[in-house]
């Protein structure tokens, strides 16, 4: 029997030896590649942190002290060991195991996550209301280098530090978070990884002033200056320790013994300490070592050679969207493509390798990526922000105030919205046409294929107000693609088939199940109308006028009931005086679990024969 198969629960870990625990992280690592090459998930970052997480559960007593982990990326090896080894194969799919850490699904997940930056809040105020409560237990939280760039993780570190409050950050530093990380914290931290001789001068400039005769230990107590003089010269900045915080590091996350022994340390320390920790992303597995960025996130692959199976596949819309930005960008000067740490994801790579002086990837800092797309766009310039709906929703007073207020010209475009499929509730895009429904000035697109996209693109870029494109995750539709591009009227929809029974109004990824619908709709002899509305705001009032003879209106939308297209609709026909039949379709007041986009749309009512049905039944 294998150390793993052993493993029911957490309090076997501690009885382990050193050299059993390295075994167990070599079984681990095997474990976790096995079932991610046959789900897919993220592979790397968890391959990256088996030994910190073995060292954690050898030394803390959880669930009784509190483990957060930021985004959860990184947890695959603590879902394993806390019970959940046996359904580790259902890892992200339908009914099974999420991705990330869920509240829900294990007392071991201390605080539910999957977006950065949020850990050392959460802890903060887990050590907050323990002090209240009177318990005197360890609350630890992990974050990487690059969740770390996030504005949340700053405020954060400046009230911990300022309270003094006992916790333990726990900072795994890969160098990377999906892309490369960027921007001023990285270069800090780069130089702090190779500057070791801190701690090693730090602790000799000690034992140097403890072995004078009578008066050493007088003399260390007064060598504060001598401390600091030493790390202002070796370490530059000392940012941690200057915001309270007590500095143990970097030293190797891939050490049990040595993390075990730091971590007994810290548990004798009081106040704020920051541990950094230095790991390889991707480790023991060499294709994700070779390539941490492929293996952040990646679908099934075949673990001996680390290769994805080819599929024969339309281009994506996050592709198609790159390309048209490219396009549009060597005729328009005045073009700026912006991410937070998702050049690869959004499509913007090659943008940035063709225009890097147009170019700016600002790491996990969605509220600064969109008010410096402001500030770019008071200036003259058109900024075009990539980020996935998800994310975008982090800087939504931004749009609020620094961009829709004053009516800039920033174009926002929205990857993966919608159903994203099996990173489940924290990723789905759900929410975008009803939180951006209400901002004044603001213009929505919703394309029906990338062809569309490429249009809409090119007809926002031109425009002097805030406008957003939202557009789903995966392959287009297949749909030829012209190099040329054509300008759309505003607020003008498209009407795709005439039909007198019902008319149906869809935008984005539902226009193509309107079709099917529609086809269905008419073997049982009801004629249907389809209209690729193509805009949410503002609607075309006058193709709504068109179809209000029809025994029913239908909308559909790939959003949240609430507030999206289909509230629009209602809207118009209320403030109107318009009394008909509508049916709104869309996804319902909930979060929807993980599973594959089919299994989802089913689980939702949004394959065409579900609506095919629900139409039927609303007729009669």
């Amino acid at each position: 029997m294998s150390l793993l198969e052993k493993i029911n629960g957490p309090e076997v870990i501690k009885r382990l030896s050193v050299s059993e625990l390295e075994e167990l992280a070599r079984e681990l690592r095997q474990f976790i590649v096995d079932t991610v090459a046959q789900n897919g998930g993220h592979l790397a970052p968890s391959l990256g942190t088996v030994e910190l997480t073995l060292a954690l559960y050898s030394v803390f007593n959880f669930p009784q002290d509190k483990l957060i982990w930021d985004v959860g990326h990184q947890a695959y090896t603590h879902k394993i060991i806390t019970g959940r080894r046996d359904s580790f194969h259902t890892l992200r799919q339908k009914d099974g195991i999420t991705g990330f850490p869920n509240r829900s699904e294990s007392p071991y997940d201390a605080f539910g996550v999957g977006h950065a930056s949020t850990s050392i809040s959460a802890a903060l105020g887990m050590a907050i209301s323990r002090d209240l409560s009177g318990r005197n237990n360890e609350v630890i939280a992990v974050i990487g280098d690059g969740a770390l760039t996030g504005g949340e993780a700053f405020e954060a570190l400046n009230q911990a530090g300022d309270l003094g409050k006992k916790l333990i950050v726990i900072l795994n530093d890969n160098e990377m978070s999906i892309d490369k990380n960027v921007g001023g914290l990285s270069d800090y931290l780069s130089r702090i990884r190779i500057a070791p001789q801190y701690n090693r001068a730090k602790k000799d400039v000690g034992s140097l002033i403890m072995s004078i005769p009578h008066i050493g230990d007088k003399a260390l107590k007064t060598a504060r200056v001598v401390k600091d003089s030493v790390r202002a010269a070796l370490v530059p900045g000392g940012l941690f320790e200057e915001l309270g915080f007590h500095y143990i590091g970097p030293v190797d996350g891939h050490n049990i013994s040595l993390l075990q022994e730091i971590f007994e340390r810290a548990r004798e320390l009081d106040g704020p300490i920051l541990i950094h920790v230095h790991t390889t992303k991707g480790k023991g597995y060499l294709p994700a070592e070779t390539e941490p960025d492929k293996f952040h996130g990646i679908g099934k692959f075949d673990k001996s050679t680390g290769k994805c199976p080819s599929k024969e596949c339309p281009p994506t819309y996050t592709a198609v969207f790159g390309q048209a930005l490219i396009d549009l960008a060597g005729s328009n000067s005045e073009l700026v493509a912006i991410t937070a740490a998702m050049p690869s994801g959004t499509g913007l790579k090659a943008f940035g390798d063709k225009f890097p002086q147009r170019f700016y990837d600002v790491g996990i800092a969605e509220e600064h990526a969109v008010t410096l797309a402001a500030g770019l766009a008071a200036d003259g310039k058109h900024p075009v922000v990539a980020l996935y709906s998800t994310f975008a929703q982090r800087g939504y007073d931004q749009l609020m105030h620094d961009v829709c207020l004053q009516n800039l010209p920033v174009t926002l475009c929205l990857d993966r919205a919608g159903l994203v499929g099996a990173d489940g509730a924290t990723h789905h895009g759900a929410f975008d046409l009803s939180y951006l429904r209400h901002m004044p000035n603001m213009t929505i697109f919703v394309p029906k294929d990338e062809s569309e996209l490429r249009d809409m693109l090119y007809t926002a870029v031109q425009m002097d107000t805030p406008s957003a494109i939202r557009y789903p995750r995966g392959c287009g539709l297949g749909v030829a693609v012209s190099e040329d591009f054509h300008k759309l009227e505003i607020g003008r929809a498209e009407c795709l088939q005439d039909g007198q029974d019902v008319a149906i109004l869809a935008v984005g990824t539902m226009v193509s199940k309107a079709q099917q619908t529609a086809e269905i709709l008419a073997q049982a002899g009801i004629a249907a109308a389809v209209v690729n509305m193509r805009f949410v705001k503002p609607l075309d009032e006058d193709m709504l006028k068109q179809h209000l003879s029809a025994r029913l209106l239908v909308t559909m939308e790939e959003n949240s009931l609430l507030g999206g297209f289909g509230s629009a609709v209602a809207e118009y026909l209320a403030d109107n005086g318009r009394t008909m039949n509508l049916l709104r379709i869309g996804l319902p007041d909930k979060f929807v679990e993980q599973g594959t986009q089919d299994e989802l749309l089913a689980l939702c009512g949004l394959q065409p024969e579900q609506m095919a049905e629900k139409i039927k039944e609303r007729l009669k």
